[in-house]
């Protein structure tokens, strides 16, 4: 049977339509072959680039901290490892038990875990630096989105003790504050880089290479001993509960290198736990806070006088009546002397005394004594917030200014100028600088303040200001020579002299060869007792006498007993 043909079969197509057709298919091959080349061509970096950041990711390598060591190794500051936990909230779709059991581990609140998984960013931090057992058993919950840092948190081992002089650091590892601060670039080191491959989930699958390699802080070796940095500050803080005070610092110095062997402050910190911290807290006094020297301020004025030959030794000085009258204002000593010599205006403390041998100067001459000396600017010791006291031009004083300064009035100066403006006595007349870090060889001759001679014979008079008669018996060490000064001075608040005190004491042993150097200050003593000889003289004793024997410092003076006599001392001038 025959089939017929559909007459539709046999209709032809155009010949334009075909080619149609075929131009079309071939413009669209070209066009995919020309955006392959384009894409794969002009364009590979950008897409290469995308493509990567959707998987690649580069890490920080965080570098460790170096150590902050005492002079005899022992560990002040250190980096321990921690862990800090962080989310992707996207990821991070926790049920309420999740929540719960994850914010106990962490000692955090719910809601608060629940506001920051709720945010939008593509990062979160929950817990920074938490301990590495805390973290092994936040993984083990297995929470989704959940993830773990590597990172290192400072640890002072010896607390409250020398919180000031070493600082701490902030939640990024950078110093804020002391040593930490002053030392960062040495300290810190460069942190380094990889590059890894991440899933979605966040978690690395493969290291790739590394970027660049990290370079680990450098450890600082520090002038402090730990031994005398416990003794300087037990008997500081007992000073200051005992005489119920507001503040008080203690500097121990080796008179031979200026190195800073101890320092302490109270009221202190513990940097370990700094939660609950004040402004007063965190002041490091030594550096920070000027205050008028009082008494201890004399020597200098004295020894300035020898210097120009206005003075010596044994010169008379006449003080009666105790009062001195200069324009409309007086001078007093608290006890009328009479005659004094040169050398009992240093042991008795005359404020008459004092004042006759620095009119007899030049302001200009005194003023240069006191800028030579370090008053007046910072020590530049790099020591972050460090101050300079206040010491006026010389062209503005008056006789009655250039009076009441000879004995610590109307200049101010910080703990650490004041110490280290008496190594100027205890070495000799030279004046070196003070160094945070240790010394391994003593330098050399420092800038000349006084000659030998006239530094001797002030070191004479200062040992008579702590035996029988002077104003400081109570600052004798058993078995050794001492030399020092007391100050106590009324405290200035709104240009006017209040009934608050500063009582200090300045002073270096064995007076035959020094070796340490030390300074008190305890800020308004308020249990009875404000004299710098009955207040600040006895924490010097204290540690003076433990540090020379810990150092091993032969004695240079015979053992014998304290009679009563010794330890009444004489009211001094203020």
């Amino acid at each position: 049977m025959k089939i017929a043909r559909s007459p539709l079969l046999d209709d032809r197509l155009p010949i334009w339509r075909a080619r149609l057709v075929l131009g079309l298919l071939l413009a669209g091959s070209l066009a995919l072959v020309g955006r392959a080349l384009w894409l794969q061509g002009v364009q590979r970096d950008f897409l290469i680039g995308k493509g990567e950041a959707r998987y690649e990711r580069v890490l920080e390598i965080h570098a460790t901290r170096g150590r902050i060591l005492d002079r005899n190794g022992e560990a002040l500051a250190v980096s321990t490892p921690v862990r800090s936990v962080w989310a992707i909230p996207e990821d991070a779709r926790l049920s309420p038990a999740q929540l719960r059991r994850l914010a106990a581990l962490l000692e955090a609140d719910p809601r608060e875990l629940a506001r920051r998984l709720a945010s939008e960013r593509n990062f979160v931090f929950l817990k920074r630096r938490i301990a590495p057992d805390v973290a092994r058993r936040v993984a083990d919950l297995k929470l989704p989105g959940i993830h773990f840092q590597d990172e290192h948190r400072r640890y002072y081992p010896s607390g409250e003790v020398a919180a000031h002089l070493l600082g701490f650091t902030g939640a990024e590892d950078v110093g804020q504050e002391g040593i930490e601060l002053a030392l960062e670039d040495h300290l810190a080191g460069k942190s380094g880089a990889r590059r890894v491959i991440k899933d979605r989930r966040g978690q690395v699958v493969e290291d790739v290479e590394a970027v660049r390699v990290p370079r680990e802080g450098r450890d600082v070796v520090l002038a402090l001993d730990s031994r005398l940095q416990f003794l300087a500050y037990s008997r500081l803080r007992q000073a200051v509960e005992a005489h119920q005070a507001r503040a008080g610092g203690i500097v121990v110095l080796d008179a031979r290198t200026g190195e800073v062997l101890a320092l302490a402050n109270l009221p202190t910190f513990n940097p370990n736990n700094r939660s609950r911290l004040s402004g007063a807290q965190l002041r490091n006094r030594a550096f920070t806070d000027a205050f008028e020297p009082g008494s201890t301020f004399k020597p200098f004025v004295v020894a300035q006088g020898i210097e120009r030959g206005r003075v010596g030794f044994d010169t008379p000085i006449q003080t009666a009546p105790g009062r001195l009258t200069i324009g409309a204002a007086t001078i007093s000593d608290a006890h009328p002397h009479g005659l004094l010599s040169v050398a009992q205006v240093i042991q008795k403390s005359s404020n008459v005394g004092t004042a006759k041998i620095a009119l007899d100067l030049s302001a200009e001459d005194l003023w240069s004594l006191f800028d030579r000396l370090g008053f007046g600017q910072p020590l530049k010791l790099g020591f972050p917030g460090e101050a300079g006291g206040r010491l006026r031009p010389w062209q503005r004083w008056r006789p009655i200014e250039q009076a009441t300064m000879s004995y610590g009035h109307g200049i101010s100066v910080t703990l650490i100028q004041l110490a280290r403006a008496y190594l100027a006595f205890a070495r000799d007349g030279d004046l070196i600088p003070l160094s945070l870090t240790r010394v391994d060889a003593p330098p050399a001759a420092g800038a000349r303040i006084y000659s030998t001679q006239t530094a001797r014979a002030l070191r004479v008079m200062l040992e008579m200001a702590v035996q029988p008669g002077g104003t400081a018996p109570l600052a004798q060490v058993p078995g050794y020579r001492v030399a020092g000064k007391t100050g106590t001075a009324n405290k200035l608040e709104g240009g006017v002299y209040t009934d608050k005190y500063v009582s200090s004491f300045v002073g270096f042993a064995p007076a035959s060869e020094p070796r340490l150097l030390i300074a008190v200050m305890i800020d308004e003593p308020s249990a009875g007792q404000f004299y710098g000889g009955a207040v600040a003289a006895p924490v010097f004793a204290a540690v003076m006498g433990s540090a020379l024997r810990a150092l091993g410092v032969p004695p240079d003076d015979a053992l014998r007993p304290l009679q009563l006599a010794d330890v009444a001392p004489a009211r001094e001038e203020m």
